[in-house]
């Protein structure tokens, strides 16, 4: 019988999540191919199909991952995509939770440096894209905006791997 995973947090305030070896492994596998099945992944790690669908269900149970399929927003009718900068005053959690709520803001992130939030959106279209930025300056704390267009996706990947 395999031991269970290794998935607990890092006694610092920052959240991290301290992985096990085979933990690691798995991620690694489901990161090049996120279809590769259960007993594919334990032939390259040595462990059973079953601990292998354990080990995920665990690691996603403690948000250290998800499996998702990620679309290309052109071939479904997204053709304008953007990074919009926020500035704002006050509590910005709170203003990066009203903008979690936008249904079209797919990415949002407080930062440091010339803006206070930086979020991510997909849209039908350049006026679509007008409609989102109203409601984002409808929040009473953003003092303003500033969108970053996409032209052109050169690169886009999800296997920074694990540490």
């Amino acid at each position: 019988m395999t031991t269970p995973p290794r998935v607990r947090r890092n006694n610092s305030n920052s959240g991290q999540v301290v992985l096990d070896d085979l933990s690691k492994q798995i991620i690694e596998q489901l990161q090049a191919d996120g279809r590769k099945p259960y007993a594919a992944i334990g032939k390259a790690v040595g462990l059973s199909e079953a601990a292998v669908r354990q080990r995920v269900q665990r690691l996603q149970d403690a948000g250290v991952m998800q499996i998702v399929a990620v679309t290309d927003p052109l071939t479904l009718g997204f053709p304008r995509q953007a990074m919009i900068g926020v500035n704002c005053e006050g509590d910005l959690d709170s203003v990066a939770d009203e903008l979690a709520a936008i249904d079209e803001i797919d990415y949002v992130v407080l930062t440091a440096g010339s803006f206070d939030v930086i979020v991510e959106v997909v849209c039908e279209g350049d006026g679509h894209l007008l409609e989102i930025l109203s409601k984002i300056r409808a929040i009473p704390s953003v003092r303003t905006t500033e969108s970053f267009v996409y032209l052109k996706l050169r690169k886009q990947t999800y296997s920074w791997g694990t540490r």
